[in-house]
């Protein structure tokens, strides 16, 4: 392997579903601000808003997820931009 290459802080990671609340911990380089105790031991923690255990892909089950209301963001951002095209 050629040297200087990979990263320096490269550790396990406690990947946290927001969509079901289920940790699995994995090797990472991520930059993380927040810890978590999983089975006693601290870990930084890495939250995403889906994963396999959550995919509908995965658990061959249909549901939504609009976990931080982007749909909403997205309208309120360019509802005036709109407003001015409609007129």
């Amino acid at each position: 392997m050629k040297k200087s290459i990979h990263p320096e802080n490269y550790r396990i990671v406690a990947f946290k579903d927001m969509s079901n609340e289920e940790v699995f911990l994995c090797r990472s380089a991520v930059q993380t601000k927040e810890t978590i105790e999983v089975n006693g031991e601290t870990y930084p923690v890495y939250k995403v808003e889906i994963s396999s255990s959550s995919h509908p892909f995965y658990t061959g089950k249909m549901k939504l997820v609009d976990t931080a209301g982007r749909v909403d963001k997205f309208i309120t951002r360019y509802k005036s931009h709109y407003d001015k095209k409609e007129q």
